[in-house]
This record gives structure tokens, sequence and C-alpha cells, in this order.
């Protein structure tokens, strides 16, 4: 399951040393340590000896860092693969174009449902912040990459409206961030652009006196105070807005929202077979493969004269040829089975008409397919209590057969149902599984707040004690009308 992939430009400066020496010192630095891979040097320092060769792997079974070169093409590929306690396997992959100047960043992961429910505090990896700081990275047309925002005026004029207009091709999105009437900053610019480091520019109006020409050129946010714009670098993607509403108070998720848009952008772009882990594996076992074919073939030619030697030859080639057209079937599986995933997946995204019956809102799901199985149950209930034979029931029938209604807001009700039945306190188990619903829980006073998906129109307050045996029924009857 893909949870980030881009590829950026890099400069000269990146060379094939340095690349190596910036993921030993990514390994070492990080600040979760156990993600580091131990007992590796370089040139002499502790923890960092690199022998100069480029083709080897440190590490074990559970925790390692594999490097794979394939000069032929000018490419290294790096793994990090961490295999935790309930056997979900974290892999980080680097793969750089040295021709080229081009590296791919992927975080992958074991599929599992909740790997689609993006994490509140994602941000993209560090090792761009190491790219940034190395100033390793190429500026995109006339902009830098940074992990800060850039703050702009009408002396900026000519690159809004390159942005707008599209006259010139930029790599990555841009966030155009306009100020309130006041002069305030509607979302912490910061914050954003360091969690979105390498994967958005964030341009932020200084002032809106200084502004007036970018306002003008950008007319989708002259009288939109506040407003925040996604540019796409593909035109066939669509702009996206975001309003500010100051009665919200909903700055967090405005924030959340930004970045889950550039993260699913980055996300949705095709990359080459050899910017991924297992096509410069498969490139360089199949190069492998041929070389030894060859050599194969030469040695058969020679039998006659040199029996001996050729017997010697077929029998390290027999062992080594076994064991990597095991890797190689072992990689090809592999493949398969996440070109089946990524067809189910596109199956998912793709099973929606052309023409839907409704256009979705600026509602968004707060887990996998909600809105629309919130809708086909709605359906369902008015169905019911239609009379049957009529045209209205029959359209009703209609829709609910053909978009795979799951019940899922049902099933989360019954859920919520088991969680309250007997309730006597909110224990650390009961705390667990409503968490797992997506309901947060902060305590105040005499009662617990719970909030359902950290947004504050779905708020419920429960007793920290029950009042009466039928508090527990009481509450999740409540949650179930409020949240589900």
């Amino acid at each position: 399951m893909i949870l980030f992939s881009i590829i950026l430009k890099t400069n000269a400066s990146l060379t094939k040393d340095a690349f190596v020496k910036l993921v030993l010192e990514w390994n070492r630095t990080s600040k979760y340590k156990e993600n580091c891979v131990p007992d590796i040097n370089w040139n002499g320092v502790p923890d960092i000896n690199w022998n100069g060769e480029y083709n080897i792997k440190y590490g074990n079974d559970r925790l390692s860092l594999e490097f794979v070169d394939y000069p032929d093409k000018q490419i290294m590929a790096v793994r990090h693969e961490k295999v935790t306690g309930d056997a979900v396997i974290w892999d980080t992959d680097y793969v750089i174009n040295f021709e080229k100047q081009q590296i791919a960043i992927r975080l992958d992961r074991t599929y599992k449902e909740e790997a689609l429910v993006m994490n509140g505090k994602f941000s993209t990896p560090h090792f761009i912040t190491l790219l940034i700081e190395g100033r390793y990275l190429a500026d995109d047309y006339n902009l830098p990459v940074l992990r800060s925002p850039i703050f702009i005026s009408d002396e900026q004029s000519v690159v809004i409206a390159d942005v707008v207009e599209h006259t010139e091709k930029y790599q990555l999105p841009v966030i155009y961030v306009s100020k309130t009437s006041d002069d305030k900053e509607v979302v912490d610019t910061d914050w954003l652009a360091s969690r979105l480091k390498g994967a958005a520019h964030i341009l932020v109006e200084k002032d809106k006196e200084n502004c007036r020409m970018c306002s003008n050129i950008c007319k989708e946010t002259k009288e939109e105070f506040g407003a925040v714009r996604i540019y796409f670098p593909a035109e066939s993607m669509s702009r996206k807005r975001f309003l500010y509403r100051s009665a919200n108070g909903d700055s967090n998720i405005r924030l959340e929202k930004i970045i889950t848009n550039v993260i699913q952008y980055w996300n949705a772009q095709s990359m080459d077979i050899l910017y991924t882990w297992q096509g410069v594996n498969n490139a360089v076992l199949n190069l492998n493969l041929d070389r030894q074919i060859a050599k194969y073939q030469e040695a058969e030619s020679a039998r006659q004269s040199a029996k001996k030697e050729v017997d010697q030859v077929y029998n390290e080639f027999d062992e080594d040829l076994k064991k990597m057209q095991q890797k190689l079937e072992e990689l090809t599986r592999t493949n398969e089975t996440l070109m089946i995933e990524n067809s189910v997946m596109r199956a998912k995204m793709n099973s929606t008409k052309a023409l839907p019956i409704l256009y979705q809102g600026n509602e968004e799901d707060f887990y996998p397919d909600e809105i629309q199985d919130m809708i086909l149950s709605i359906l369902e209930e008015a169905f019911s209590n239609t009379e049957s034979k009529t045209r209205r029931a029959d359209i009703l029938s209609d829709i609910i057969e053909n978009n795979q209604y799951q019940h899922l807001s049902e099933k989360r009700k019954q859920k919520v149902k088991a969680i309250f039945k007997g309730y006597k306190n909110l224990s650390g188990a009961i705390k667990q599984e409503l968490m797992e619903l997506g309901i947060t829980i902060s305590e105040d006073g005499k009662h617990y707040k719970l909030t359902y998906n950290n947004d504050p129109r779905y708020m419920v307050t429960v007793g920290k004690t029950p009042s009466n045996n039928r508090a527990g029924n009481n509450n999740a009857a409540l949650i179930n009308k409020i949240m589900m």
C-alpha cells in the first residue's frame, strides 16, 4: 500500500558517494532509534563504515538496509525495511538516476484496510530535509525547493502569472495562501511548509496592501480574504479552493485537507519501473542472468577441450542460477500481487459512473465510502416505506442494487451499541475502540467530550460515571444520532 511517492530533480553535486553517505547519515541520525540499522561504518566513523561496495545488505530479516547498484543505467536503489510485531512490513525506498539527475522517494507498507486512512500528522520523509539542507535539489524552474514558506508581494507578480496561467511548467504543486482582511494567516504556513517539504511550494501574501497586483492576476482569490488555492502542475487537474470561514474555527481541518490533496496528487502519478525498488532489482537480476547464460554457453562450446573445468563451472552456475531464478520468481510474485492490489483499488475508484446521479458537495468521507453508504442507507429506508410496483419504488431499488450497499454505517452503529452495553466507566479498552471508529476523547470536569474525526460540529458529552442503568444505551443512541 503506497503511503507516499514522489520524484524530485537533483543537481550534479549529488554524486554516488554523496548519495550513499546521505542515506547512511539518515539511518544513523533517525530520531526513532528502533529504526536505525546498526553496525555500519563510513571511513572509520563509528556506525558509518562504507567498504566501497555498492551492492550490499546490512541488518537482519526484521530490520535491514540494502543497496543495489545498476551501473549500466547509472541507477542506484536503496531499501530500508522494517517488520513489526504484527507482521506489517514498512518499506522506505530511494531510487536515484544519476544520468537524468532525478530521485524517487517512496514509502510503502503491507496493505490493510486502516492504511487507507491518512495519519493526521503525516509529513513527507525526513530524507527530503537532508536533501534540502545539503543543497542537492535543483530549483523548480524559478522557485527553490524549501521546507519553509515563500512570502510574496507585487514584486513576484510574474511568478504568480506563471502559476495561474500555466505559461511555465512547475514540477511541484503551488499553494497560494492569501491573508485575511486584517492581514492574518488562516493556516500555520510554517507547519504546512514543513510537512509538505519537497512536495509543494507554499506562497504566502506579505499583506493585502503589497499584493494588489497578485490579487488581480489571481482573480479567483481577489475577493476571498483568507482563501487557500492549490495549483497542480498538470493542467488536467482541477484547482482546489479552501475558503476561510472565521466562525468555524477550522484552521487545522483546512490544513489537513490541503496536505491530503497534495499527497493524493503525488500518489496518483505514474512512475517508470526503473524508479522502483522491484524494477531495479528485476533489471539487475535479468542482466546477471543474461551474463550467466552467456558464460554457460561459452563454457559449453569449450566442453570437449576442458571438460574438467567446464564441470566446475556447471556446478557453480547451477547453484547461482537456482538462487537467481528463485529470487526472480519471488520478485515476479510480488509484482503480480501489487498489480492485483492496484487493479482492485482502481476498480473501486473507477466504479462510479462518468455522469453520476448526484455530485458530491464539500463534505468529505471520514472513512472509506462513508457518504455513499449513508446516502444508500437513507434510500433503503425510503424504499421500505414506499408502495411497491410504483415508479418511485423501482428507481430506489435500482439505485440500491447497483451501488454495492455495504451497510457500513449500520455496522458502526451496532459497534457503538456493543461498546456502551452495560456501561460503567470509560475504560482503556472502550477508549481504544472509540478511537478506532475515529472518535477522540477529552476530559471536561465530570464529563468526557467525544469528538468525531476532530470535527467540532459532531461532539457528544458523556458522564464519567453512569447516572442509571440506561446511561450506556442513551450514550450509544446519542452518538449514533449525531455521528453515524
